[in-house]
């Protein structure tokens, strides 16, 4: 699993900054930030470019704004893009401003996402 610690640490204090609890879960080669339950938002790193990238779930009324936004493209795994789930590159989170949107918006869904617990 490789993923940039540096990055890590920044989502982890961008969530304590707004006091978010969350826990951190390694899944899809990446660490993931679950919130309330629900993933929310994940680090890893292209494997194709090796660039560090934030996977946001951002939900599929926000999917097409963002996709136009710098840095952002469609996530996908298996040729498909997943509704709702945004990669970001670094160019998309560069300063604390632009991870503290993404954080936002990720948990601006969080409220209405369903559980991963059943």
């Amino acid at each position: 699993m490789a993923f940039d610690l540096y990055l890590v640490e920044r989502v982890q204090q961008a969530f304590q900054s707004k006091n978010i609890a969350f826990v951190e879960k390694k899944m899809m080669g990446g660490l993931i930030f679950m919130v309330n339950d629900k993933m929310c938002v994940g680090v890893d790193s292209d494997k194709k470019t090796k660039e560090d990238r934030l996977m946001v779930r951002v939900g599929a009324n926000e999917y097409p704004l963002a996709l136009k936004l710098k840095g952002c493209k469609e996530m996908q795994f298996t040729g498909r893009p997943m509704k709702g789930l945004v990669f970001v590159y670094p160019e998309g989170f560069d300063t604390d401003e632009d991870l503290m949107f993404w954080i936002e918006k990720a948990m601006a869904f969080n409220k209405e996402a369903k559980s991963s617990k059943k």
